[in-house]
C-alpha cells in the first residue's frame, strides 16, 4: 500500500554543481538532516519527503562532490537532473568564475535548453568579512542567465531550505507546463557516393 502512495508522489531530481570546497555537501546535509557535515557520512544521492506548497512530494538530491573533474560521470548526472543548484563561495572568486563553465556544460548536455530550472547560489554568506564576490557581481550574472541568485550559509542555515524549495517549485511548474528539455534535431542527410 505504501509503495502505491510513494509512486504517486511527485519526484523532483536536483543536481548540486560547483567547484570543490564551496559547500555543496554542507548545504545538502543541512537541508536533509539539519546537521553539520562532520557528524554524518556523505553519500551521492539523498531522498527526502517534503511538503511543497501544501502537496507532499519527494526530492532526490545528487551531490556531485568530488566528481567535478570526471566528464563522463558528470554528463550522466546532468542528463538525469531536472533542476540545478549551481553553488559558488562568496569567498572564492575562482568558484564564481567556474559557474559559467558549469552552466555551459549543463546546457550542452541538456540540448541548449536555457529554460532549465537553475539557481545560482552564493554560499558561505556567514563569512561576510572574507567576501571576495560582491552581491552585485552575482546578481549581474544571474540577470544575464535569467535565473535567480540567492546567498546561503550552510553554517547558519540561512536560505538553505529556500533554495531547494524555490528550485522544486521551478521544476514542478515546468512539469505542469509540459515543457520537456529541447532536443536538438540534426538534419542528417544521407551521404551519397559521387564518382567524378
Amino acid at each position: 500500500m505504501s509503495n502505491a502512495k510513494e509512486k504517486q508522489l511527485g519526484l523532483h531530481k536536483v543536481i548540486m554543481v560547483g567547484s570543490g570546497g564551496v559547500g555543496k555537501s554542507a548545504l545538502t546535509l543541512q537541508f536533509m538532516y539539519d546537521e553539520k557535515t562532520t557528524s554524518l557520512q556523505k553519500q551521492i544521492v539523498y531522498r527526502k519527503k517534503v511538503v511543497l506548497d501544501g502537496e507532499e512530494c519527494q526530492i532526490d538530491i545528487l551531490d556531485t562532490a568530488g566528481q567535478e573533474d570526471y566528464a563522463a560521470i558528470r554528463d550522466n548526472y546532468f542528463r538525469s537532473g531536472e533542476g540545478f543548484l549551481c553553488v559558488f563561495s562568496i569567498t572564492e572568486p575562482e568558484s564564481f568564475e567556474a559557474t559559467s563553465e558549469f552552466r555551459e556544460q549543463i546546457l550542452r548536455v541538456k540540448g541548449d535548453d536555457e529554460n532549465i530550472p537553475f539557481l545560482l547560489v552564493g554560499n558561505k554568506a556567514d563569512l561576510e568579512d572574507k567576501r571576495q564576490v560582491t552581491a552585485d557581481e552575482a546578481l549581474a550574472k544571474a540577470k544575464e542567465w535569467n535565473v535567480a541568485c540567492v546567498e546561503t550559509s550552510a553554517k547558519t542555515k540561512a536560505n538553505v531550505d529556500k533554495v531547494f524549495f524555490d528550485l522544486m517549485r521551478e521544476i514542478k511548474l515546468r512539469k505542469e507546463d509540459g515543457l520537456k528539455p529541447v532536443k536538438i534535431k540534426t538534419n542528417k542527410k544521407k551521404k551519397k557516393c559521387v564518382i567524378l
